[in-house]
């Protein structure tokens, strides 16, 4: 009995003893929750119910030489409300006047939208929309509507914001003015001057705010006094001259589709400082129409064909192992170097070193290179890349092409590796490179980098600014410099480019004409070839260098560089000579700058001061205008883009809220 009671006892006792065993490890468990894991599940919860996100930074704006805008961000708005959060005293005090305001902006009754808010609240829904995708200064009058003037807390006002990013002057230009993208997978484009510089000065920084949960997968924004607010990128200023660009746009375009080519490009630089002024890039898509595809000025690198004679010519010049009147044997149009023929587009004979450049003969160029340096082959390569030839440019572009130029020793070296460099074969080189050497003909001898940005600016304070970089103090002698120059100008006289000759302004150039994918088994029955022209203007006293190439050109209309790319050349300075001052009397940029900084800054504080008088705008850049007539409460309506010329509204009437504006250029 005694043994039964025992057995009975030690049962209950290890129950009890593991009851207390286990409560004890509820205990720890809980303690341990609370004072050690509790920050790690407080944050989980958090997470599940607070974030924290980006306030996305007004992106900078591109402006091109005379303050036009290329490209900015509108900011858009959403209008919320938390029907929950007003107080019921401060619902009922101005949810009338809320609906009121808010039919005066819509058009519907007063009584649709306080039913509306009423039902929002009675459903507690926290995030009520009023409106989507408004503008600025929308979003200004919709804040100091009734009970949303109160704020997040009081009012229960919830604002967010999105920016999109547009360029006013459509498809010109739009590669080279270029973006910053990225995709669902998170890889990040970034071509073009917005791309080069969107990092460092365009994008801005952030800011961060705070979002609650509030169910069905809705965040709203809620107050922190822990929020950052976002800094707004700086601005470019471009090189770029819209008309410039404009004249070069179309002048390229109207030959692309003459000619049904596949693609090509245009750049004009001033031949004194290397700025881009305009810079041309379009391709063909598959319905036939032309858009700006790629940047193939900057990023295409290929065989040059003929316009690379003239610095294998200026090689031989230079290195003094001939002279302009060297004679010149081209046979009958084809003659045998090494394994490969060489032909010419017809028979010259003997003639001058000079000639054969005029005349663009493959034959005369391959023997004059090959005679006097098919022993010492070096030398030859050597002059070429004392001239940067085999570098970058370093543009500020992303995406740069890469020049190739065999070198003796080289896997791409042979015996006839040198009579093709002379003629534009057997290496590759990019528009813009071409035409930086043609630019450093037209400058004396001075070689100086293309440059695309003249300066970035925070409002009127300058960032940075982009001086003239100079690579190359001096290229050649002035004998030599003088002779290329003049053989340059006889090409357009008498040459290859006579076509293009004009009484009423000089010009020179080389033209160009280069076998494409020559290499391919159906070439003979479907030849390609890229056409081009490079040179300058005025002939005597450049302004402008300028190079066309077109690749693919349809050789039932034409191919020949002189009838393709010429002719956009000619139509390039014929319209800059009669549209564009080629004078220097007029004002520099940073003058006329200063003077449109100083204009926005007082018409800035005198809007500020006097929100319902009319403000003289004449002379502001159009985008300038827009911002702050909005930030007045106008209705701004934009003809044209560039600089105001005239307002529908005279300076010193009174406005009303929501007027409308009416800004011509």
């Amino acid at each position: 009995m005694a043994t039964t009671e025992t057995n009975i006892l030690n049962r209950l006792y290890f129950v009890a003893g593991s009851m207390f065993v286990f409560a004890l490890a509820v205990v720890f468990k809980l303690c341990s929750i609370q004072f050690i894991q509790g920050d790690q599940y407080r944050s989980l919860a958090l997470e599940r119910t607070e974030k924290i996100v980006d306030i996305p930074a007004n992106r900078g704006n591109v402006y091109s030489a005379d303050g036009s805008l290329l490209a900015t961000s509108i900011p858009k708005y959403d209008i919320r409300i938390d029907a929950v959060q007003p107080k019921e005293e401060t619902f009922n005090k101005y949810i009338k006047a809320l609906g009121d305001s808010l039919s005066n902006y819509t058009g519907k009754s007063s009584s649709f939208h306080q039913n509306s808010i009423k039902k929002a609240r009675a459903n507690k829904n926290r995030y009520f929309l009023l409106a989507r995708n408004i503008s600025y200064s929308d979003y200004i009058r919709l804040r100091n509507f009734p009970m949303l003037e109160l704020g997040a807390i009081k009012g229960g006002f919830i604002y967010e914001q999105t920016t999109r990013r547009e360029h006013p002057m459509g498809g010109i230009a739009e590669r080279t003015i270029g973006y910053e993208k990225e995709d669902a997978d998170g890889n990040v484009t970034r071509p073009g001057i917005d791309g080069a510089f969107g990092v460092k000065y365009l994008r801005g920084t952030n800011g961060k705010r705070l979002k609650q949960k509030i169910g069905n997968g809705q965040w709203k924004p809620i107050v922190d006094y822990n929020q950052v607010e976002p800094q707004d990128g700086y601005d470019v200023y471009t090189t770029i001259d819209v008309n410039i660009q404009d004249i070069a746009h179309h002048s390229l375009l109207g030959q692309l589709e003459k000619y049904e080519a596949d693609h090509g490009c245009a750049v004009v630089m001033d031949v004194k400082t290397g700025e881009i002024k305009a810079i041309s890039n379009l391709g063909r898509n598959k319905d036939g129409n032309y858009y700006e595809r790629l940047n193939y000025a900057v990023g295409e690198s290929h065989e040059p064909g003929s316009t690379f004679k003239v610095m294998a010519l200026m090689a031989a010049l230079e290195d003094k192992v001939i002279d302009t009147s060297t004679v010149v044997d081209t046979k009958n149009g084809v003659k045998r170097f090494y394994k490969y023929n060489i032909h010419d587009s017809r028979a010259y004979g003997k003639i001058s070193a000079a000639r054969a450049l005029e005349v663009s003969s493959n034959i005369g160029l391959a023997t004059l290179i090959d005679e006097n340096y098919s022993q010492k082959p070096k030398r030859f390569i050597n002059r070429l890349k004392s001239w940067n030839l085999n570098e970058t440019l370093g543009v500020s572009i992303i995406g740069e092409g890469k020049p190739d130029i065999p070198e003796p020793g080289g896997k791409k070296w042979s015996k006839n590796a040198l009579p093709s460099l002379a003629y534009g074969y057997g290496l590759n080189i990019t528009p813009l490179q071409t035409l930086t050497f043609y630019n450093a003909i037209a400058n004396k001898g001075e070689m100086v980098k293309p440059r695309f940005i003249k300066a970035v600016k925070e409002f009127s304070r300058e960032v940075e600014v982009f001086e003239k970089e100079v690579t190359n103090q001096k290229i050649c002698s002035d004998k030599t410099l003088g002779e290329i120059q003049d053989i340059l100008k006889n090409v357009v006289v008498r040459g290859t480019g006579k076509r293009m000759y004009s009484e009423n302004f000089s010009m020179a150039g080389k033209t160009g004409t280069a076998r494409v994918e020559y290499w391919m088994d159906d070439w003979l029955e479907n030849r390609r070839y890229i056409s081009s022209f490079a040179g300058y203007f005025p002939a005597d006293n450049p302004k402008y260098s300028c190079i066309v190439v077109i690749h693919k050109p349809s050789i039932k209309v034409g191919f020949y560089g002189a009838d393709v790319s010429g002719p956009v050349f000619k139509r390039i300075a014929q319209k800059i000579y009669t549209e564009t001052p080629l004078i220097d009397e007029i004002e520099s940029l940073e003058v006329v700058n200063t003077k449109v900084e100083e204009q926005f800054e007082a018409f800035y504080e005198t809007a500020q001061k006097y929100k319902t008088i009319m403000p003289d705008v004449v002379g502001l850049p159009t985008m300038d205008a827009l911002a702050l007539l909005e930030n007045m409460g106008l209705k701004v309506k934009m003809e044209g883009v560039g600089v105001v010329k005239s307002q529908s509204i005279t300076k010193g009437d009174k406005v009303k809220p929501n007027q409308i504006i009416v800004l011509r250029t």
